[in-house]
């Protein structure tokens, strides 16, 4: 008997170092002594959201941003298709006053959104854009719509090209006003009606444009004469949607920025400066082309 119970102590002191042992293991590990056990950090969220297949899985936010004489409504068709797909899509409104001004109010609300973000632009948005993505870490995609896309130095106003509609007399183009706390000589501009439907919004139904016309957001002259900071396209790839029939910025010199850009081009037959009101399913179809390449 003593026997007995000399080796059932012995066998309690055993059992209580090991458990002690596990204890001070498990203390050490959380406490970040210890080497962890590969396959127990396998399973904890930091595990799980590190490394480069994790980061390419997540789902970008699509970020739409107008040009001028437009506002986010001008992106409802695209919002539509995108969102019956499972995006997530947001269009925000663009200030259309200063180009530097401008794209820093973009850049703020870029780094509102979690995670990563498709950027596109329409037109002067696309100079927006261009700006307000090197600003913007989480910015993975640019996608310029009858956009311009600068160089540095550049202004929106020289990127129209030669064949454009609004190389002619600002008088016949624009109804311009002044505005409150604008800079010295600038004016706010609104396109007249007759250039506005035929020459602007030429694929759109006459009574959809007029509507649109009635409605348009002024763009001051000093949005289009501010000289770009930045050019992301330089570091973000980029996708470029072109209508053959854009007669405010021209095919010819979208093409020759989106050479400059590497950007992956689509040309679409047709159209007008406002293809992304009157036929929002192809300019959908590469928004969600730029998408996959990034998740």
């Amino acid at each position: 008997m003593r026997v007995f119970r000399s080796r059932r102590r012995l066998i309690r002191i055993r059992l209580c170092a090991s458990a002690a042992a596990v204890a001070s293991a498990a203390l050490m590990t959380s406490c970040g002594t210890g080497p962890p056990d590969a396959r127990s950090m396998a399973g904890t969220p930091s595990a799980r959201l590190t490394g480069p297949s994790a980061a390419k899985s997540a789902k970008p936010t699509v970020v739409m941003v107008h040009g001028a004489w437009a506002d986010t409504s001008s992106w409802n068709g695209e919002i539509e298709i995108l969102r019956r797909k499972g995006y997530a899509v947001r269009a925000i409104a663009n200030p259309l006053e200063n180009l530097t001004t401008d794209s820093r109010t973009v850049a703020d609300f870029l780094r509102s959104v979690p995670g990563p973000v498709v950027l596109v632009g329409h037109s002067y948005g696309g100079s927006v854009i261009t700006n307000a993505a090197a600003r913007s870490n989480n910015v993975k995609a640019l996608v310029y719509v009858d956009a311009a896309a600068p160089a540095v130095g550049e202004t929106t106003g020289a990127l129209s090209g030669s064949a454009s509609a609004l190389n002619a007399s600002p008088g016949t183009l624009y109804d311009a006003v002044p505005y409150a706390n604008a800079p010295s000589g600038a004016r706010n501009l609104y396109l007249k009606k007759n250039v506005f439907l035929k020459k602007f919004a030429g694929s759109v139904p006459v009574q959809q444009a007029t509507d649109l016309w009635a409605s348009q957001r002024a763009a001051s002259t000093a949005a289009f004469n501010t000289r770009s900071k930045y050019a992301a396209w330089k570091t973000i790839p980029s996708w470029y949607f072109i209508s053959s029939g854009d007669r405010i910025i021209t095919p010819e010199s979208e093409r020759r920025m989106a050479r400059r850009a590497g950007s992956k081009v689509t040309t679409f037959r047709g159209g007008s400066h406002l293809t992304l009101i009157s036929d929002p399913e192809p300019v959908a179809k590469v928004i969600e082309s730029a998408i996959n390449a990034v998740t």
